[in-house]
């Protein structure tokens, strides 16, 4: 697979996504901000990576959160992971949340989420009558134990 990522003007200096070891599976990406962004506690913001990407067909790129940034700090995201489709070809941005005790800065080029590629399938759809049971059934939320 061959991913495409263009640095958008004014982000230049930005470091270019990579993984920071051999055995990584998350691509790191870097706050494109202008100034230190507070995201006060409880609240929501939007960040800019400064980046776009051509994602090949047949994958998506899917935003999680740092760990070390949840661990320590409580910082997430809202819609995690986060997808994005192969067809987008816009600026990459993250919504984070701060579910931390303590308002938290984002300064330009802190690493503030990742990126994980996986191969999609789009399925065909057939409109049925009935669909095949299962052991399971109708049993939903909590049906399998703690």
């Amino acid at each position: 697979m061959i991913l495409k990522i263009k640095k958008l003007k004014g982000c230049e200096d930005l470091e270019t996504p990579r993984y920071m070891t051999n055995g990584s599976v998350g691509m790191d990406l870097y706050a494109a901000v202008t100034e230190d962004v507070i995201v006060n506690k409880g609240k929501i913001t939007l960040i800019p990576t400064g980046i776009a990407m051509e994602i090949p067909s047949g994958y998506e790129g899917q935003i999680r959160p740092r760990s070390g940034l949840a661990l320590k700090h409580g910082i997430s995201l809202v819609n995690s992971p986060g997808t994005i489709d192969w067809d987008f070809r816009g600026e990459i941005k993250i919504i984070l949340i701060n579910f931390g005790d303590e308002d938290f800065v984002i300064k330009r080029g802190d690493r503030i989420a990742q990126i994980i590629f996986n191969k999609v399938a789009i399925p065909c759809i057939e409109i049925v009558e009935d669909i095949d049971n299962t052991d399971r059934g109708l049993n939903g939320f909590g049906s399998t134990g703690l």
